[in-house]
């Protein structure tokens, strides 16, 4: 009886040793890329592409992130959309639902009457509801803005900045996502703006998945000869390295 528990010890050491070991560290260092692609040709000469690039790098309390978007279309030789967009963010956890962020962003859209937008300054970030399905987090900040027009009319000025955010996992680990900005002009309270993004991804893999997403810009004062209103749909793969 002694030599066959001993035998079964020696067996299932190894199993009790790998059971004590701590769980892997959560992944530090993240990259998504979201790609679209359209072209046509015959009847119609048609060109689109999006893309999108989030960078994200963790370190125990800090948080840095890296985002970066790209769209371009054109007919029959002709420019017909063009709007980029960039950002970089550094948020610091003061306990486990509240942090603090400093942000900085670049936003330039000719066919919007902008030739470049920028803006950033500190804020805070308190996460509302976390779940295993569902997250929700709100946060404020106040920041300076600096912009050009396509008409070379610059301006600057302090703004506020409110935003929410929400994600919501399927049982098919299918996310849907809702972020809402609000940005408010200090000196002047008719400019401001409204931004929002729904989007849905499905997963086909480990790392690639299908995403849909639209997104509404609303500017209160746009530029002049401008309509306050814009309006994007796409599709496309998402890749996760």
């Amino acid at each position: 009886m002694r030599p066959i528990l001993r035998l079964l010890a020696l067996v299932l050491a190894p199993v009790a040793a790998l059971a004590q070991e701590p769980a892997p560290a959560p992944r530090r260092t993240q990259l998504t890329l979201d790609l679209g692609f359209v072209d046509a040709s015959g009847n119609s000469n048609v060109t689109s592409f999006n893309l999108g690039e989030k960078l994200t790098w963790q370190l125990e309390r800090l948080t840095l992130g890296q985002t970066a978007k790209a769209l371009y279309g054109e007919a029959e030789g002709k420019p017909t959309a063009e709007a980029y967009d960039a950002g970089v963010r550094a948020d610091y956890a003061l306990g486990k639902t509240i942090s603090v962020f400093a942000l900085g962003t670049f936003q330039r859209n000719p066919f919007a009457g902008i030739a470049e937008r920028w803006g950033g300054g500190p804020g805070l970030a308190v996460g509302l509801v976390r779940s295993a399905r569902d997250t929700l987090s709100v946060e404020g900040a106040l920041t300076a803005q600096r912009e050009r027009s396509t008409a070379n009319v610059r301006q600057s000025f302090a703004a506020t900045r409110t935003a929410a955010s929400f994600k919501h996992l399927f049982a098919t680990s299918t996310a849907f996502t809702q972020t809402l900005e609000w940005l408010a002009n200090l000196d002047t309270m008719d400019d401001q703006r409204v931004t929002s993004e729904t989007a849905l991804t499905a997963p086909l893999s480990k790392q690639i998945a299908l995403r849909v997403s639209y997104l509404i810009r609303f500017d209160n004062l746009p530029e002049p000869g401008f309509v306050k209103t814009d309006r994007l749909l796409t599709t496309g793969a998402q890749i996760s390295f």
